[in-house]
């Protein structure tokens, strides 16, 4: 029998891509973050938890068969304002310089689409030289996560690389309609799961008051008045624009009109908000951002009047073990939005490494 492939996870996060990964056989030696409630969420579900450390030009790192990550995206991310200047950004470069420096048989590497075009492609640019010069062979997409059977369209730029040899790039696996495109991708193929199917089992959640402290992360408290009937507005798949202007939050008046009247960039305006949406239950979710802790409204209207809780976010990364949470709501639904990847990444199409 051969021995499992060995991985390195950098930027490890909650755990999504390293779970991932074992679901496919792989075992990883080493997972880092710098993140303290990332780690610990992932000690809380792995068996070798991660370690607690930044990852710099200089990190050491144990022999293995491939180095994965998803550096921090927040510069490039179309969620948020785009700062060319964020220091995150660089972690991509650190990201490939450990690569080319150790070379591993083989990386896959995972971050959002503004990567591509941040700065003009330089980050890009700067990535597939350093890569290519060290002799890699690499396929470099962006892809839907709800093709690869997500229960959630969630765009990502996904590049797997093996030094010397081509590793080729997972097929679809999956159809999916919710989002302008998706149809065209992977017809005749299984539909990906819907928010209905990836809900559907959970046990009952506890109710909290703000005096009482969650046993768990799956709990939700009884919502405000005015919650309440932003709530109760909302059919499947509206957003708060949908509503009447006197239900609208304060902060999402200022977030729609300050992307027409402050003179922001276009390049930095991020995505046009939502402010709340009622999922559809019939459909892949929206990709799941931190804003799910109070954004995302359950999709039966006479069923529910909360918004995800953290255990139901959970489940739409794909049924992975990654579902105890070590920090507060706000923070737990970051860690989900980060632990997509691994799951698409599908089965490792071979046994073993190119040039044992």
């Amino acid at each position: 029998m051969s021995r499992a492939i060995t991985v390195v996870d950098l930027f490890c996060g909650a755990g999504g891509l390293g779970a991932g990964l074992h679901a496919a056989g792989l075992e990883t030696i080493h997972a880092v973050d710098s993140l303290p409630a990332a780690v610990r969420t992932h000690g809380m579900n792995f068996a070798k938890p991660a370690s607690l450390q930044s990852v710099g030009w200089d990190a050491e790192l144990p022999p293995a068969d491939v180095i994965v990550g998803g550096p921090p995206c927040q510069g490039f991310s179309s969620a948020g304002q785009r700062r060319l200047e964020d220091s995150r950004n660089s972690l991509v470069a650190v990201f490939a310089h450990l690569v080319a420096r150790h070379r591993p048989s083989a990386f896959v590497f995972e971050n959002v689409e503004g990567f591509l075009t941040g700065d003009d492609g330089r980050h890009l640019l700067e990535f597939l030289d350093t890569l290519v010069a060290a002799g890699y062979c690499m396929h470099l997409r962006k892809v839907n996560a709800a093709h690869y059977g997500i229960p959630q369209h969630r765009k990502r730029v996904i590049a797997i690389g093996g030094l010397g040899w081509d590793p080729g790039f997972p097929s679809y696996t999956h159809c999916a309609v919710g989002m302008p495109g998706a149809a065209r991708v992977g017809r005749g193929l299984p539909p990906c799961p819907t928010v209905e199917e990836a809900l559907h089992g959970p046990p009952a959640a506890e109710r909290r008051t703000s005096s009482t402290r969650p046993a768990s992360d799956h709990s939700f408290r009884a919502p405000r008045k005015a919650d309440l009937a932003r709530y109760r507005a909302l059919a499947p798949g509206q957003t708060m624009k949908d509503m009447p202007e006197e239900l609208w939050h304060p902060t999402f008046r200022r977030r729609a009109f300050r992307r027409v009247m402050d003179g922001t960039p276009s390049e930095r305006r991020g995505g046009a908000p939502a402010g709340l949406r009622r999922l559809r239950g019939d459909q892949p979710s929206k990709a799941i951002t931190s804003g799910a802790a109070t954004e995302f409204v359950h999709p039966c209207r006479a069923a529910a009047s909360h918004v995800a809780r953290v255990r139901q976010a959970a489940n739409l990364p794909g049924q992975l073990p990654v579902r105890r949470h070590a920090s507060r709501k706000s923070a737990a639904h970051r860690q989900r939005r980060a632990a997509v990847a691994g799951r698409s990444a599908g089965p490792a199409p071979q046994t073993s490494v190119a040039g044992e």
